[in-house]
């Protein structure tokens, strides 16, 4: 797999990109990620200017279309993308399902927003896809954009080591994950539930899945539905 992420700020991405999980995926070759500065695409090349004041006035500026378009077809030249996607706070609610599905892709662009937002017709003619990560507005795209690459590079095989963990986390099946204990099975008069010292797999699986329901439930009803 390969993400490029195009970014007015490369630096904010350095340590999400480069830690845990995301570097030992690069280190294996599972994927390669490319920042991809928009600065460097820009025709002021005394300013390195991408953005605009918006026609018809108001407040904010806008990010320009052609530095976008210059490094989108440059990118599109070389090799084909499965999708182009933008951060912006009204897409798509960013999903586990979602993903899921990214995992699967070859190539993905994210384009991560800033300002006021970019040209909209960046977003009628380039971007296939756009997603938010919740209902709340960041400084930029670039956290967005570095949690979607976390969420899908941790799904590609080998990526973890145990295949499995990565498959019983939560919104998998649309549950929360149920609770999880380790060493001591006492601590300060607090005992792990039996079951979970019984060696009976089934009882155990069956316990989880009820607790996975139940916490679902109380937390998150919605993901039932």
């Amino acid at each position: 797999m390969r993400i490029d992420i195009i970014t007015l700020l490369p630096e904010l991405l350095q340590s999400p990109l480069n830690c845990s999980i995301v570097k030992r995926a690069q280190d294996k070759k599972l994927v390669e990620i490319f920042v991809h500065d928009l600065r460097d695409y820009s025709s002021d090349k005394r300013h390195r200017r991408v953005d605009d004041y918006p026609f018809g006035g108001g407040a904010g500026m806008v990010m320009q279309i052609e530095p976008i378009f210059k490094l989108v077809e440059q990118l599109k030249s070389e090799r084909t993308y499965d999708e182009i996607i933008y951060t912006s706070p009204d897409g798509e609610r960013f999903s586990q399902q979602t993903a899921n599905k990214l995992s699967l892709s070859e190539n993905l662009i994210i384009l991560c927003g800033h300002y006021k937002g970019v040209d909209q017709r960046v977003r009628d003619y380039l971007i296939t896809k756009e997603y938010s990560i919740g209902d709340y507005v960041l400084t930029g795209g670039e956290m967005p954009a570095a949690i979607m690459t976390d969420a899908i590079v941790r799904l590609l095989p080998g990526a973890i080591g145990d295949e499995q963990s990565a498959l019983s986390d939560s919104f998998q099946d649309n549950l929360l994950a149920p609770p999880e204990y380790t060493r001591p099975a006492e601590f300060n008069g607090w005992r792990v539930p039996d079951v979970l010292l019984s060696g009976h797999e089934a009882k155990i699986e069956e316990w989880r899945l009820e607790q996975a329901l139940e916490r679902t439930k109380l937390l998150r009803p919605d993901l039932l539905d």
